[in-house]
């Protein structure tokens, strides 16, 4: 998955934390719901901005950037 599709980083949004590109959720902020169990469906309920393709975005980043 190409995560540069849905994944930003702006200096001017969250001192330029990694983002879903039209928000202000941060990668760290998404992997801290699922660390604390959160599922995808919750996520999705409760931040009907996102997608399931930006969600998989967020982990590819990661797995990426972590790698």
């Amino acid at each position: 998955m190409d995560w540069k599709q849905y994944i930003h980083s702006d200096p001017k949004i969250l001192l330029g934390k990694p983002t879903v590109k039209g928000t202000r959720l941060s990668i760290e902020f998404l992997l801290g719901l699922f660390a604390a169990g959160w599922t995808e469906q919750q996520v999705l309920e409760n931040y009907p901005t996102l997608t399931s393709e930006a969600l998989r975005a967020v982990f590819a980043f990661t797995a990426e950037w972590y790698a």
